[in-house]
């Protein structure tokens, strides 16, 4: 692991920390390794029921490290590249993730912000997807996610003049769940994942896989009911299940096991 990425696991939330910050928290290999290694480590947690992303300083992270590019840096993982940008942007994650977007979020930093499930976005925080100012283009997923999240021709206006957008218009345009006071963006991500983490985590987990593969399918298509059903099935079948009626019955609080 790079101490350029902290790791903290509490009561059911891995919180991941870029800590790079007189680089913006810029992504080269190393801390992609360490981030991609990070996150995966936390989904294989079963104890582990909430992801928060975070960085240091006045970023959350400026995206690719231009210098590293430079020097022919690949930004990620060598031994599982195909995890994508900063061992994160296709890497598949089963548990929540929320992004504490601490400061600006340009490049792959939004791209990040946008591999993750949720967002919470300091009132001071930036977004944008500046790689056309510089001859590039956001290949990490930033113009595929973008266009589904928000109108398309707002998307097309980020990605092909590259200006920034406040906290304001993020959460305008959907893109963010809350703005956050200055200062407080981790605060407010570590409360809504205790929120997540307080729920039966075989439903959060099914809940989250269910919705995100919808989004690629026919919502009125056998193929989604289906989805549907199957889900259905595998929720219904879980000891989880059987202890939230259980619970409520008996006027208790849950014990989820996760199974």
């Amino acid at each position: 692991m790079s101490d350029e990425v902290r790791v903290e696991t509490a009561d059911g939330i891995t919180v991941i920390t870029l800590d790079r910050p007189k680089a913006l928290n810029a992504i080269n290999s190393v801390v992609a390794t360490a981030l991609g290694r990070a996150l995966r480590a936390a989904d294989d947690d079963d104890a582990v029921r909430a992801i928060v992303v975070t960085g240091t300083g006045r970023a959350f992270s400026a995206g690719a490290d231009l210098k590293a590019v430079a020097q022919g840096d690949t930004l990620s993982d060598a031994d599982h590249p195909e995890w994508g940008f900063g061992g994160f942007a296709r890497q598949a994650v089963a548990t929540p993730m929320i992004a504490a977007v601490n400061g600006l979020a340009f490049g792959g930093g939004c791209e990040l912000m946008l591999s993750c499930d949720l967002a919470i976005v300091d009132e001071n925080a930036q977004l944008g997807l500046p790689e056309v100012t510089r001859g590039l283009v956001a290949a990490a997923g930033g113009l595929i996610r973008l266009p589904q999240r928000i109108p398309r021709a707002v998307a097309l206006e980020i990605a092909m003049t590259g200006a920034p957008i406040s906290a304001a218009r993020a959460y305008e345009l959907g893109l963010a769940n809350r703005v956050a006071p200055a200062g407080t963006a981790l605060e407010a991500a570590r409360a809504m994942a205790a929120t997540i983490a307080a729920n039966a985590p075989v439903a959060v987990r099914e809940s989250k896989g269910l919705m995100i593969a919808a989004a690629h399918l026919d919502e009125l298509g056998d193929e989604a009911w289906d989805a549907n059903s199957e889900v259905r099935k595998r929720i219904f079948a879980s000891e989880d299940a059987k202890e939230g009626p259980r619970a409520f019955a008996e006027k208790r609080a849950p014990q989820w096991t996760g199974r």
